[in-house]
C-alpha cells in the first residue's frame, strides 16, 4: 500500500492534480465571465432607467418654459425655479421666437 505522501509523488496523481487545477481554472473563468456579463447588464439597465428619468424630468421642465414665458415670467426666474440653466431657457425662448415668424 502507498502512503499518502508516496501517492502524491506518483505521476498519475500529479497529472490528475494538474488536470483538476486546469479544469477548475477554466470553470472559474467561465463562471466569472457569466457573472460579469450579468452584472454588466443589470448595471446598464439601472443606468439606462436613471438616465431616462433624468431626461424625462428635463423634458418636462423645458415643456413648461413656453407657458411661463407667455405668462410674463423672466428667463432668469424660470431657470432658477426649474433648476435649468439660463442658456436652456433662452434656447427655448429663441425657438419660440423663430416659430412665431
Amino acid at each position: 500500500m502507498f502512503s499518502l505522501s508516496e501517492l502524491r509523488q506518483t505521476r498519475v496523481f500529479q497529472e490528475a492534480l494538474e488536470e483538476g487545477r486546469q479544469e477548475g481554472r477554466q470553470e472559474g473563468r467561465q463562471e466569472g465571465r457569466q457573472e460579469g456579463r450579468q452584472e454588466g447588464r443589470q448595471e446598464g439597465r439601472q443606468e439606462g432607467r436613471q438616465e431616462g428619468r433624468q431626461e424625462g424630468e428635463i423634458i418636462g421642465k423645458l415643456a413648461s418654459v413656453p407657458l411661463l414665458l407667455r405668462a410674463g415670467v423672466n428667463p432668469q426666474e424660470i431657470a432658477a425655479s426649474l433648476g435649468l440653466s439660463l442658456e436652456q431657457v433662452l434656447e427655448v425662448a429663441r425657438s419660440l421666437g423663430e416659430s412665431d415668424r
